[in-house]
């Protein structure tokens, strides 16, 4: 069984696009790159990328790969015995502060649904004290809610 569409391959070898190929910069270029990069003021950053038709992110990745090939890994931080027990300290007084103000607003929050409750129950809503299920009617006619008609007058 064939295909309608048989696939043909091309008769010209030669592609009209050649294949791009991927630049490579020497060691020497990406320092040089570099160092007029991080001299460079604020606004003046970008220009530098422009011209060299590179992008932040590759700069990062040779800077990095720099602090390596120059035995400088990350430098950690250097860490003081002494800041750690008052960083310690710290979080144990902040740790003891926020229970405490947890403790306070359920409190808080319990005795606003009690205020809450007493509020409706000794205060009357002011319709119930004025509203007359029923008014007597002195007149021998018959009210009707107002806006009706009386479909047969």
């Amino acid at each position: 069984m064939t295909s309608p569409n048989p696939e043909t391959t091309p008769v010209d070898p030669a592609d009209p696009a050649p294949k791009p190929t991927r630049r490579t910069f020497t060691t020497e270029y990406r320092n040089n790159i570099l160092d007029e990069y991080n001299d460079a003021p604020h606004g003046e950053k970008s220009a530098v990328l422009r011209r060299e038709g590179l992008y932040q992110s590759q700069l990062r990745e040779w800077a990095q790969a720099r602090t390596v090939a120059a035995g400088k890994s990350r430098p950690k931080t250097a860490t003081n015995p002494d800041t750690d027990t008052a960083t310690h300290k710290e979080m144990a007084r902040l740790t003891r502060e926020n229970a405490r103000l947890a403790k306070q607003l359920t409190q808080t929050e319990a005795a606003l649904e009690i205020m809450g409750k007493l509020h409706v129950l000794l205060n009357p809503s002011p319709r119930a004290r004025t509203h007359r299920p029923y008014r007597r009617c002195t007149e021998q006619h018959v009210h009707r809610p107002q806006g009706r008609r009386d479909p047969h007058p």
